[in-house]
């Protein structure tokens, strides 16, 4: 009988490889510019990258910063210091222009919109319930594709949602083992016992759920969050537009963390935008086997990293497309 993530388990069988044509062709431009080979490290790395799934050459015209928003049930459970009221008073911060985002977005030019998923309507305490069914994970997933409606050629994804970081935790225990004190963090600022708490929240989501988080995607629905599944369903979606990713945090890669445990080259399109100072964001990359591409401390979400990352993208495709070649300048290039 069909289910409805059957949908979902149709497009991860069916993801597009990246152009083996386009990333030969950029390698041969990187060998051919004004500088010593490998001499511009992962910035030489991310042009090629943006080349392959691009399918020819690299560009940066039109990026997006995606922020999802949800709520969470959990947050009964004393597990941040903020309420969930704080959720809708960010969002309407984003779009008054008002947050750290907006302004990294005016930097680097980049587009931001911002998605609500029923802030009124929290979650399912995951400690004694699903987060969600698995109907409406899998409808929250299509969503998160629309932030590919816009036709974005890099997608920065974030998000905001009291109460996330654990649902991030409970998920990452979930698909990769270890103890719940093992992925939780102080969050947006949890005392020890708030910590406590969210340790306990975990444990107690697992052992309520246990039996059933053998499927990724059952995981997402029992342990997520509207804005995980949303931003889980925009990483499938872009893949099947060829458009490259930027992954911002903790919570954001938990998203990722879904998918690749279906299939590890589902994130194949994507980079880390940065390692956050959330305490175990470091590990759920070596886990997904995941490089960022900043290390600046961060740990504020809304695709704060990520956007900052888009500056060093945007950077690594101006120098491959118009940096000289040693022909063009009249350089002599290596003697063989």
């Amino acid at each position: 009988m069909p289910t409805p993530f059957d949908d979902i388990r149709a497009l991860l069988a069916s993801m597009p490889a990246l152009d083996d044509r386009a990333l030969i062709a950029a390698r041969e431009r990187d060998a051919q510019l004004t500088k010593p080979a490998g001499s511009l490290g992962r910035l030489e790395e991310v042009a090629e990258f943006m080349a392959a799934w691009q399918g020819g050459k690299p560009h940066v015209d039109n990026p997006l910063v995606a922020v999802f928003a949800g709520n969470h049930g959990v947050t009964a459970r004393g597990v941040s210091p903020f309420p969930p009221s704080v959720t809708e008073a960010m969002v309407a911060n984003f779009q008054a222009g008002g947050a750290a985002i907006n302004q990294i977005c005016k930097t680097f030019d980049i587009s931001l919109k911002v998605y609500e998923l029923a802030l009124s309507q929290p979650t399912g305490d995951i400690t004694v319930e699903p987060a969600l069914d698995e109907r409406s994970c899998a409808a929250t997933m299509a969503f998160g594709m629309e932030a590919l409606a816009g036709k974005p050629d890099l997608l920065a994804l974030g998000e905001m949602g009291i109460g996330n970081t654990t649902i991030a935790a409970a998920i990452y225990c979930a698909l990769f083992g270890g103890e719940p004190e093992d992925w939780v963090g102080r969050g947006t600022g949890v005392d020890d016992a708030g910590l406590q708490r969210k340790a306990d929240a975990v444990r107690a989501a697992l052992a309520h759920h246990a039996g059933h988080l053998d499927d990724p995607l059952e995981v997402l629905a029992r342990l997520g969050g509207r804005e995980i599944a949303a931003m889980a369903g925009a990483i499938l979606g872009a893949r099947h537009q060829r458009v490259p990713v930027i992954l911002d945090g903790f919570v954001v890669c938990s998203a990722a963390a879904v998918l690749h445990a279906i299939d590890p080259a589902a994130l194949d399109h994507c980079l880390a935008g940065h390692v956050s100072a959330e305490n175990a964001h470091a590990r759920a990359l070596r886990e997904m086997n995941k490089a960022p591409l900043l290390s600046l401390g961060m740990r504020l979400g809304e695709g704060s990293g990520a956007a900052m990352a888009v500056g060093v993208v945007k950077a690594a495709v101006a120098i491959h497309n118009g940096m000289a070649t040693f022909a063009e300048a009249g350089v002599a290039g290596k003697e063989d």
